[in-house]
């Protein structure tokens, strides 16, 4: 995704950001153009031309309604590119739900699209035991003990467009909802090939949810915590940080 940004020489300014047009460009510079789940072309247009609501227009038309010098939307254009078939299953899966909402109340499976979609990330890993600390919150072991083993066998693949625009200013409390991809052997050094995967098997996990899927389903994971991403994370005490790395806790209705 950010090979768009590749050869800039400095950080852009707001106004600097490929608007509309200069996104349809690059748009028009892929293999294979993306595509909403009824077959329309995505393109992206002025905030001016949004129409009623947004899944549904963008579903049906192809049109996103994209704001200029806007970091959030932004993002939002380059996930449509790097990532086309989950971002359409999410758009149509949103769409196939909205007509069925009682008095537009979004369901929970909407709440887990719209996270997903914001804030997601797909893990992919070549040792399962890994996906297992994750679930278990246990971020010392993952992070800190065995982290010479997750810089060869984990990689975290961020599609959230929301995620994205908030690590322009990294923290450690930024905390995904994470699909896990399990691949044998060594994982692909290639970046795009590795994203072309993590978009094909998110698109078919999204596919596989029943429709009782809640937000809880999709694990958390503050994903700053990987080896080197921030300075600070060189130490043990770092890690030890529970507003930010937290231990499990029991929903209120469970024993």
């Amino acid at each position: 995704m950010l090979s768009v940004l590749h050869g800039v020489p400095r950080p852009l300014a707001d106004e600097e950001l490929p608007g509309p047009d200069a996104l349809n460009a690059l748009l028009r510079e892929l293999p294979v153009h993306p595509l909403t789940g009824n077959g329309s072309e995505i393109r992206f247009v002025p905030e001016s031309d949004a129409h009623g609501q947004y899944e549904l227009q963008v579903f049906h038309t192809g049109c996103v309604p994209t704001r200029r010098a806007n970091w959030h939307d932004f993002f939002n254009a380059l996930a449509w590119m790097a990532f086309p078939h989950t971002k359409a299953r999410l758009n149509a899966m949103h769409a196939a739900l909205i007509p069925a909402e009682d008095l537009g109340r979004r369901s929970r499976l909407r709440d887990l699209l719209t996270l997903f979609d914001e804030g997601g990330a797909v893990v992919a890993i070549s040792d399962p035991d890994l996906e297992a600390l994750v679930r278990g919150f246990r971020w010392i072991d993952l992070f800190w003990l065995r982290r010479e083993v997750l810089r060869d066998r984990m990689r975290i693949i961020v599609l959230g467009h929301a995620l994205l625009d908030m690590s322009r200013r990294p923290w450690p409390g930024l905390t995904p909802k994470v699909l896990f991809m399990h691949m044998p052997g060594r994982l692909p050094e290639n970046a795009l090939a590795l994203t072309a995967l993590a978009d094909a098997h998110a698109a078919r996990m999204l596919t596989a949810l029943p429709p009782g899927a809640t937000p809880r389903d999709l694990p958390p994971m503050p994903v700053f915590g990987y080896p080197d991403w921030l300075p600070d994370s060189s130490t043990r005490a770092f890690f030890e940080d529970r507003r930010y790395f937290r231990p499990f806790r029991k929903p209120a209705h469970q024993g």
